[in-house]
Formats: structure tokens, C-alpha cells, sequence
């Protein structure tokens, strides 16, 4: 399979390693303006972004109006989003967007919202989450962070939103902490006034990230639509 690489930081370093690897070629890496490339003649199977996020939109847009599907885990840029995935529908494209590809997040994130479901009627129970990620990371909250938020207000009628620190009764306090080094850490935590129930993804590297960024490329290969990664998943339980 021919990869495009839409960033080429620590990140795309890595994917580069795991998708040579996995028997894959890299055939461009964008580094600066999309604009400034040719992508007619690279014969791009799938193209994964983790561009910064003042150049995710137009990275990936110029994709699909190019016939090349995309893989995208950029955070900070998802006020666009709705409009990226109408451009995808109307070019007959393929798109991915997760705001972590890591496999184990993406189980915990099925985890996360079967243990929300469980909790929603147990009142005594608040609710908070902590990332914790390296000091070079720009957003805060984490994308996943944001998700994890995101699955329990789906669940909770309750709550109405969440905060970066400071939370009202009815909002999820979301803690971010920037120390050098840390790959990823989450922990959704539900304390009472008895006992305590947390569960927490501790990322050891950028390998699992850029292997499950590689894996959801080999997924959409050849495909047109919009998916997620428990497509993947589901794919790859069903293998």
C-alpha cells in the first residue's frame, strides 16, 4: 500500500517506521503547504494526517478532492469537521477521524461508555477524568480526553457538558497535566462517598498510536464512506 504522510513530526516518524514495517511504502511526506505538491502522480493509496491543526482541514479536503482517502487523528481543529465529512460524501471519499488510533484506547473507550451506561442512575457517584500528557502537546484538553467526556454525557441525562478544571454540579471536571515525557495517560474516575471505581489507559510509547493509525489505513483502503474505529475493531475481532 502507497501512504502519503500529512505531517511529518515525531508522530509521522514513527508511523513511517511501523507502516515500512507492515511491507507498506511511504510515497510523499507534507510537511509544509498541501498546495505546494502534486498528488496526482503518487499513486496514494491512503493518506494519514497528523498535521498541525491550522493545516488539517485543507490537508485533508485536498485529499478527497484528489480521490484519496484519509486517516486522521489532528486534534484541535474539529469545528470544521462536519463541513470535512460533507466534502468526503460528496467526493465519493473515505475518512477515519479518531482523537486516538491507539487499539487499546479504542477498547477502553468501549469500556468507558458500557461503564457509563452503568453508572447513570447510581447519583452518589461524581464523575471526573485526568489526562496526563508530554509538555509538547499543544491542546488541552487531549482529544481523547474530549471523548471520554463526550461518551458519558451520552449516557448521563444529568450532566449537561464539561470543564477544563473548574465544573459545575452538572459538568465533568477534566484535569490536564503536562509533564515531560508522558506518552498518554487517562483515568476516568466515579467517587462516592463509600468507595472509589476508576479505570485508567497508560500509552508506554507513540508505537501504539502510530500502529493503530497504520491498521485503520489498511482498513480503509479501497473503501468510500465515513467510518470509525470501531469499524476497525470490529474488523479486526471479526479476523
Amino acid at each position: 500500500m502507497n501512504i502519503a504522510l500529512l505531517g511529518y513530526g515525531r508522530m509521522g516518524k514513527t508511523i513511517e517506521e511501523i507502516a515500512e514495517n507492515r511491507g507498506h511504502k511511504i510515497v510523499l511526506k507534507i510537511s509544509d503547504d498541501i498546495e505546494n505538491h502534486d498528488l496526482k502522480d503518487k499513486n496514494i493509496d491512503v493518506a494519514i494526517d497528523f498535521s498541525i491543526p491550522k493545516a488539517a482541514f485543507k490537508n485533508i479536503t485536498t485529499c478527497f478532492k484528489n480521490n484519496i482517502p484519509v486517516v486522521s487523528g489532528t486534534t484541535g481543529w474539529l469545528d470544521q469537521y462536519e463541513k470535512a465529512r460533507n466534502i468526503c460524501k460528496d467526493e465519493n471519499s473515505a475518512f477515519i477521524y479518531a482523537s486516538n488510533f491507539s487499539l487499546g484506547v479504542n477498547v477502553f473507550f468501549q469500556l468507558n461508555q458500557k461503564l457509563a451506561e452503568m453508572m447513570q442512575g447510581l447519583e452518589d457517584y461524581k464523575v471526573d477524568i485526568e489526562e496526563i500528557h508530554h509538555t509538547k502537546k499543544l491542546d488541552a484538553p487531549s482529544g481523547t480526553a474530549i471523548t471520554l467526556a463526550q461518551q458519558i454525557l451520552e449516557e448521563n441525562s444529568r450532566l449537561k457538558g464539561w470543564q477544563l478544571d473548574d465544573a459545575d454540579e452538572d459538568e465533568i471536571p477534566i484535569y490536564a497535566k503536562r509533564i515531560e515525557d508522558v506518552p498518554g495517560t487517562h483515568t476516568v474516575t466515579y467517587d462516592s462517598p463509600v468507595d472509589k471505581i476508576e479505570i485508567t489507559h497508560t500509552a508506554k510509547s507513540r508505537q501504539g498510536f502510530a500502529l493503530g493509525a497504520v491498521v485503520a489505513a489498511e482498513y480503509l483502503k479501497d473503501k468510500s464512506g465515513i467510518f470509525t474505529m470501531k469499524d476497525v475493531l470490529a474488523d479486526l475481532f471479526q479476523n
